[in-house]
Order: structure tokens, then C-alpha cells, then sequence
């Protein structure tokens, strides 16, 4: 029996996906019938494992939730009990949509589309769901890994490996669900999909620690640090502090940034022109991350700081959907876009930190 939802159904991943992230609503519209129903449906479900996880409850309440989610993911026609429960519950920490979204009204549609996907498709989501979740119960838990320490009353990742463990765990595994998606619905045979499942923990990763430079102040506002403690001490920790970094500290944690975007291109240019919606899509989420860091390396000294805003304006974004448009079936373009703009990037950090410039790449599209 084929995949379809209502009317009503549609409209709800639209109005979820609009309430929890605009530029992924932004980037699901883009996908073809029924992937891009399958990959808004798989988010939101992501986003119920990050609503546990950030909630401030105990680490036994939480434990609990894991236990229920894990439910739902095997039964999701028991959602109306479960969502009924969890109405009765306080969930502290969460905006308001995300408090709703928990409950029956907002949250029993989600898994009544869920018991309606092919068994393959709940399979997959099912899996890297609960890797994921596997993931975020380790977070809070100080017996595994990723392993949080407390420097000047901010939890910080310990160690380079639980950094990347950590953005494994929330980044990587959705890279993971939503290749393993993209190669049926495409029907992706021969050597593509290896290709494609050797870069797509480090596209999700790529993206999550863009997030993190991006969101660097706003974290530190919850008590949170998700760089790793050790590049932390090498700063003498006044990046905790926003007391800015030295200058070889920025250009590492973007250097390292810049490293796994690197890998999301080979990702990006391994996906085969006839997947157009799929390309798109990982266009809208790949050249926006290399213009956050462009816009990083233009703070310079204010990185670190109480002046460390870095999110691109809507024209910026404007100019993205311009450059994707443009570089969607041009994979020599989208291989010299993200070459220039890594150079701009690190050209730019050196001028606005006083290094002895290069050469500027003055890029601000493709080609």
C-alpha cells in the first residue's frame, strides 16, 4: 500500500517543522513525495529525543522517557497513552512549542504518520533514533562517554573525542537515518551508496559544530560549553569567560570545523545529479555553514566575546538559495565554491585578527 498522507497531515510537519526550525522547514519543501514527508517526520522525532535530553529533570526521569520513546518507536499506536503521561508531566527547560509538541494535541499526530510509513522506512528511522537517544542518555550519564567536566561553572566537553562523540550522537546518526533514506527512495545502487554512507557522519557533523561556533554565547548562557576542555585550557579558558581567544585557538576550532565541511562537499558531490530534490536540499544546509564561518572569521576579535553574534542575515540566506539554484547540477562549481570560500575564510580570520593577510579570494558566490 503507497505512502500518503492528508491534507491535515502535511500541514502538521509544516507547522511542527516551522515551530522547532525554520531552515529546516526551509529545506523539507525541497525533497520529492514521500521523501521529504519521511525525512520532516524523522526530524521531528529527533527533536522528541532532544526534548528529553534537554529537559531539567533528573537523570531517572529521564531515563524513564528514554524508556517510553523506545516504545513508541516499536508501537507507535500506544502514542495517545504515552503523550497522555507525559502531558501529566513538568518539563522544565523547554520552550513552550516543545512542551506542546510532547503532549497529545500537538504530538499524537506525529507517530499516527509514523505507523503509517513502510515497515523499511520505520525500520530506519527507528534505528538511528534510538542510536541517538542511546547517545543522549550517555550525555547525562557520568559513567559514559561523551564525558561533560565543570570548569568555572560551565559543563564542558572533556576530551577532542567526546566532542566528536557528542556531535556523532546528535549530528551523525541523523546524516546516517536520512542517507540510508535517501539511497531507497532514490534507488541508489552500485558503488554510490558507500561513497555516500562514508561522508554522512561528518556532513551532520560539519553542520553541528557550525551550530556550535554559531551558538558559542547563547550556550554559555544555559551553563554549557560543547567545545572540548582540553582546546579550553590551551585558551587558559577565557573563551568560558568571553574574554576572547588567541588567535591560533580560533583558527584551530574553525580549522576543525572547516574540516568536516571539507568531507560534506565529497558527500554533497557523490549524490548523483537525478536525485535533485535530495541535492538541493544538502546545498541549503552545506553553503550556509560555510558562509556562518566566512561571517565568523569577519568577527575576528569579537569571537569569544560578549559580542560573539554570529548568525547570516536573510540576504545571506537569499544568496545560498541563489548559489544552490545556480551550482544544483555543477559539481565542478559547488567543488570551487567551497574551495574559495575555506580560503576566504581562513584569509579573513588573519586580516580581522592582525596576521599577516594572504590573498583574499573576494568570493561571495560560486564561480
Amino acid at each position: 500500500m503507497p505512502f500518503h498522507l492528508t491534507q491535515s497531515q502535511q500541514e502538521y510537519l509544516d507547522t511542527r517543522m516551522n515551530e522547532v526550525s525554520r531552515s529546516f522547514a526551509l529545506v523539507v519543501p525541497l525533497l520529492e513525495e514521500p521523501l521529504n514527508h519521511y525525512i520532516g517526520a524523522a526530524y521531528l522525532i529527533c527533536r522528541v529525543v532532544d526534548n528529553i535530553e534537554d529537559c531539567e529533570q533528573p537523570f531517572a526521569w529521564q531515563m524513564k522517557r528514554f524508556a517510553e520513546f523506545r516504545q513508541l518507536l516499536h508501537e507507535p499506536t500506544c502514542a495517545r497513552e504515552i503523550l497522555a503521561g507525559w502531558e501529566g508531566e513538568d518539563w522544565p527547560g523547554l520552550t513552550p512549542e516543545e512542551k506542546r509538541m510532547m503532549g497529545v494535541k500537538s504530538g499524537l499526530m506525529l507517530w499516527q504518520i509514523v505507523a503509517l510509513m513502510p515497515d523499511k522506512v520505520r525500520l530506519t528511522i527507528g534505528r538511528w533514533a534510538l542510536v541517538m537517544a542511546e547517545g543522549m542518555k550517555s550525555v547525562n550519564d557520568p559513567e559514559q562517554a561523551p564525558v561533560f567536566t565543570t570548569r568555572q561553572d560551565v559543563q564542558v566537553l572533556s576530551k577532542e573525542e567526546d566532542y566528536n562523540h557528542y556531535c556523532y550522537f546528535v549530528a551523525g546518526t541523523v546524516g546516517h537515518m536520512v542517507t540510508e533514506l535517501v539511497i531507497g527512495h532514490y534507488r541508489l545502487n552500485g558503488q554510490l551508496p558507500d561513497r555516500l554512507l562514508s561522508n554522512c557522519e561528518a556532513f551532520g557533523r560539519g553542520l553541528q559544530k557550525t551550530n556550535i561556533v554559531k551558538d558559542f554565547a547563547k550556550d554559555l548562557d544555559r551553563g554549557i560549553c560543547y567545545l572540548p576542555d582540553r582546546w579550553l585550557q590551551e585558551a587558559q579558558y577565557s573563551p568560558l569567560a568571553l574574554d576572547g581567544a588567541p588567535i591560533e585557538w580560533s583558527q584551530m576550532v574553525i580549522d576543525n570545523v572547516l574540516d568536516e565541511l571539507r568531507a560534506a562537499t565529497d558527500y554533497l558531490l557523490a549524490l548523483p545529479y537525478e536525485a535533485e530534490g535530495y541535492r538541493m536540499a544538502s546545498l541549503l544546509c552545506l553553503l550556509p555553514a560555510y558562509q556562518t564561518l566566512l561571517l565568523a572569521a569577519q568577527k575576528g576579535p569579537d569571537l569569544f566575546t560578549p559580542k560573539h553574534r554570529v548568525k547570516i542575515s536573510r540576504e545571506v540566506m537569499g544568496q545560498c538559495l541563489d548559489d544552490g539554484r545556480r551550482l544544483l547540477t555543477d559539481n565542478e562549481g559547488i567543488t570551487e565554491y567551497s574551495r574559495r570560500l575555506e580560503a576566504e575564510i581562513r584569509t579573513t580570520l588573519g586580516i580581522t585578527l592582525g596576521v599577516t593577510p594572504g590573498t583574499s579570494a573576494g568570493i561571495s558566490g560560486a564561480g
